[in-house]
């Protein structure tokens, strides 16, 4: 097995319709180690002298370039070498930038943050299973216990499905909470995307279910993968909302991943970067003890034609927003 789910060959495939793109893998290896690189390719809607351009980003989630392997003391040759000769690999191919989000794990951010400039933007949060043998008391809020005794009394409960072979249940709830709040279409996974997850990851996904009266009222699909399990999509049905049933998939998933020897659950960030953002105020009760950097690299493979994209578009070269003439 690899180092983590993100950095599956076929993990980018997953996410071509929703980037619209093409899914990439570029590998280099030398004398000093070997180099890998998943990104989406996508098309520029602009042309510059009536030539067609592209720039790449990292399939939804996170990943980036990652030493696979490496001779010892060896590490800043191998770099030098990976950075000369992908650059060349996107001039050949037109590619005029690259967006990043690493790993905030495996923290490959830190072999390639002068290469790609890489900044922490917000941190991600994870309930530590490994090393506390109560990851309930340990890691869970005070409150977040609370609700989930008040769920429990109610009759609330919770299975778990490895490798389900049918996602059904799962899409209708979690096409009502979209629906709900109202998402943009990059969070709107189609038939394709799901039957996709199943044809290629199948061995590493299970679906949790709250369940009330007979009947699942709240439903997540998440990925395990080595030691780690990784919150994916989950949805609540809009009747349900007034029992809290997320708490019950939360406290479902952490006895199972105990029970079954994983040793972490990642549950990802907020919606922004702001530590008042909602959702990482809702994830940080599940993780008062574990949080991780996250990191997003921003990369110009060809300055020229980055400019003149910005000239074209009318906007600032040097505007935050990352590629600036996709703003």
């Amino acid at each position: 097995m690899g180092l983590d789910i993100y950095f599956e060959n076929n993990y980018g495939k997953l996410y071509e319709n929703v980037e619209k793109g093409i899914a990439k893998k570029y590998e280099y290896e030398d004398e000093n180690g070997k180099v890998s690189n998943q990104f989406i390719l996508r098309e520029i809607p602009l042309r510059i002298d009536d030539n067609k351009y592209y720039d790449i980003v990292t399939p939804y989630g996170y990943g980036g370039p990652v030493i696979e392997k490496c001779v010892k003391d060896k590490k800043d040759e191998l770099l030098k070498n990976y950075e000369k000769k992908f650059k060349e690999y996107c001039v050949n191919k037109s590619i005029v930038s690259e967006f990043v989000r690493f790993h905030p794990i495996i923290n490959n951010a830190k072999d390639f943050k002068i290469m790609y400039n890489a900044q922490c933007i917000r941190k991600t949060l994870g309930t530590n299973l490994k090393d506390f043998e109560d990851p309930v008391m340990s890691e869970f809020s005070k409150g977040c216990r609370k609700n989930i005794r008040q769920a429990i009394r109610k009759g609330i409960s919770y299975k778990v499905t490895k490798n389900p072979n049918d996602l059904s249940v799962f899409k209708k709830i979690y096409y009502s909470t979209m629906d709900r709040n109202h998402a943009t279409d990059y969070y709107y996974f189609d038939d394709n995307y799901f039957n996709s997850v199943l044809k290629y990851f199948n061995d590493n996904i299970i679906l949790v279910e709250a369940i009330y009266e007979n009947q699942t009222i709240a439903c997540g699909l998440y990925f395990i993968y080595n030691k780690i399990i990784h919150i994916h999509l989950s949805g609540t049905l809009n009747e349900y909302l007034y029992l809290s049933p997320a708490y019950m998939l939360r406290y479902g998933v952490t006895l199972w991943g105990k029970e079954n020897g994983y040793e972490l659950i990642h549950h990802g960030g907020g919606r922004s970067n702001s530590e008042e953002d909602s959702l990482y105020k809702f994830k940080k009760q599940f993780a008062k003890n574990t949080e991780f950097d996250f990191f997003v690299g921003k990369k110009i493979w060809n300055q020229n034609i980055y400019d003149k994209l910005c000239v074209a578009k009318k906007v600032d070269k040097n505007e935050d927003f990352f590629p600036a003439y996709r703003k």
